[in-house]
């Protein structure tokens, strides 16, 4: 029930997933970075709700390596105290994580060292036969991106990573890969390149935790499943289309790195096209991984190139206020910490749609969400009934992905009385509450999908390029003057006033924060 009080009743059916293949084959985790934020915060809760589910199989084991010296029952303990802060089913189950931790072995060394990965090699055989796990490897980068190639290069000096060479090939190995693909297009291909040399593209999960999001897994099939919407979803019936990515707070201490990241590299160069995506995407020929990615890359390759001068008309990008006194930043950084964006696709669907992206950080509040905008009514057939008849607003169908995943679609509706006068109303379908079961960590299902080999939810070399091929230019051109104005904003505002002349210029407006 929403605050309109417009009530959504949902009949959960239960059947045959569709993207589900059962539970994964038995296989071993080598977890880079396992001492960092990521493991701690998200990997290992993750992995923790996934075996307390009964998701993981039964012959399963994790090394945790690290470039310090680990002893397996002190880091054990410094896991279970992780998950006694984040992990999402509380308190820790006992029994559960006995059995998980028995599961966790360590090991160490320089990322550089032949000699660690020729360590990590023989524990990995000695695991094989302890566990069962039949040879099968699952290695996971949770590393800064600039040691991405050396540890494939060690793993591949040491006979660790084998190509696929036929679809199904057992043991398999398949390696994850943590967001940056790169620092801009040049850097992106030089990575690939790198991948594609030891590994089959099929083995490559390029991570992207949005994917994994339960409201933007749903974009899918909210539009390929219910034929209500489908024939809308076009430039016929829709104006335009808003993403929003705020966030509550700054750099967090991570001023160094933001700087050389910034907002756009940070969040729209992976998340917020990714989501565009699958806004944009034509219906795909099935359900299964290589069909959905192939739609996605279409949607890039249309993109219309905004490059040098064009920048400023279609670009506007902020500074909170503050921002470079943040350890690391550098005095006179041009680095955004936000960004407002319209975009044009050059397709039959959305030819003359414009799409609206924000994201930025020191915003008012955190939120994450879609708003599809519907074209208004053509004829104003209540002009005469009072100023509220006069004042009517498009339907908006909202895809809410955090913090309250859910759907929402605005309507308009006559105000019970007499008169006729009409308010807008509000239905409202909230994940958690009305599916009556909580809604898993992003990293749950796409860890589960990795060891299932489904690569569904992650970025496939094409599309990567492709994304960065549109970013680059921009970002070239907001390096210098050509890129126009870096505005500076006040922390938990909105963002930068001169953002809003952006919809404007057609007479819109955005419509969250």
């Amino acid at each position: 029930m929403d605050a309109q009080g417009v009530h959504i009743e949902t009949h959960p059916r239960e059947g045959e997933p569709v993207f589900s293949a059962g539970r994964p084959d038995p296989c071993t985790l080598v977890l880079f970075g396992a001492t960092g934020d990521l493991a701690e915060r998200k990997l290992f809760p993750a992995l923790f709700e996934l075996a307390r589910s009964g998701l993981l199989p039964d012959d399963f084991a994790i090394v945790a390596f690290s470039r310090s010296k680990l002893e397996d029952a002190s880091f054990r303990e410094h896991v279970k105290e992780g998950l006694q802060k984040f992990a999402r089913t509380q308190p820790v189950d006992e029994a559960t994580w006995k059995r998980f931790a028995e599961s966790i072995e360590t090991a160490s060394g320089g990322y550089d060292d032949p000699e660690a990965f020729q360590r990590l090699g023989q524990k990995l055989q000695d695991i094989a036969k302890r566990h069962k796990t039949g040879g099968n490897q699952l290695y996971y980068m949770a590393t800064p991106a600039s040691t991405f190639p050396q540890i494939i290069k060690s793993l591949a000096d040491a006979d660790l990573l084998k190509r696929e060479e036929h679809p199904g090939q057992k043991p398999w190995h398949r390696l994850i890969i943590e967001k940056p693909f790169g620092h801009d297009l040049q850097s992106a291909k030089k990575l690939n390149q790198e991948l594609g040399a030891v590994l089959d593209e099929k083995q490559i999960f390029r991570i992207d935790h949005y994917l994994g999001k339960e409201t933007v897994q749903n974009i899918l099939v909210f539009r390929f499943a219910n034929a209500i919407f489908e024939p809308l979803w076009n430039r016929q019936h829709i104006d335009h289309v808003e993403i929003t990515a705020a966030e509550a707070i700054g750099v967090e201490g991570r001023g160094g790195f933001y700087d050389e990241t910034g907002v756009i590299r940070d969040m729209v160069q992976n998340h917020l096209l990714q989501v565009l995506a699958l806004c944009a995407m034509e219906p795909p020929v099935s359900f299964g991984a290589e069909d959905i990615r192939d739609e996605k890359t279409k949607v890039f390759r249309a993109l219309r190139p905004v490059e040098g001068e064009e920048v400023a008309q279609h670009v506007v990008v902020g500074q909170y206020q503050g921002y470079q006194d943040e350890k690391g930043v550098k005095k006179g950084s041009r680095t955004p910490t936000y960004v407002a964006m319209k975009m044009n696709i050059d397709s039959w669907r959305w030819q003359g749609v414009p799409f609206y992206l924000r994201a930025g950080k020191n915003l008012k509040k955190r939120l994450t969400e879609v708003s599809i905008h519907f074209k208004s009514v053509p004829l104003g057939l209540f002009s005469g009934g009072g100023a509220s008849c006069q004042r009517l607003q498009p339907n908006v169908l909202t895809l809410r992905i955090q913090p309250h995943e859910g759907i929402a679609l605005s309507f308009e509706s006559k105000i019970p009385g007499e008169d006729v006068n009409i308010g807008g109303v509000t239905m409202d379908m909230d994940y958690a509450e009305s599916f009556k079961k909580p809604v898993p960590e992003a990293y749950e299902r796409l860890l589960l999908d990795c060891m299932r080999g489904n690569a569904t939810l992650f970025a496939r070399q094409d599309s990567v390029e492709q994304a960065w091929g549109y970013i680059t230019p921009i970002l070239q051109a907001l390096e210098t003057e050509a890129g126009g104005t870096v505005h500076t904003y006040a922390k938990g505002s909105k963002g930068p006033d001169a953002a809003d002349a952006l919809p404007a210029k057609n007479g819109r407006r955005w419509s969250t924060l």
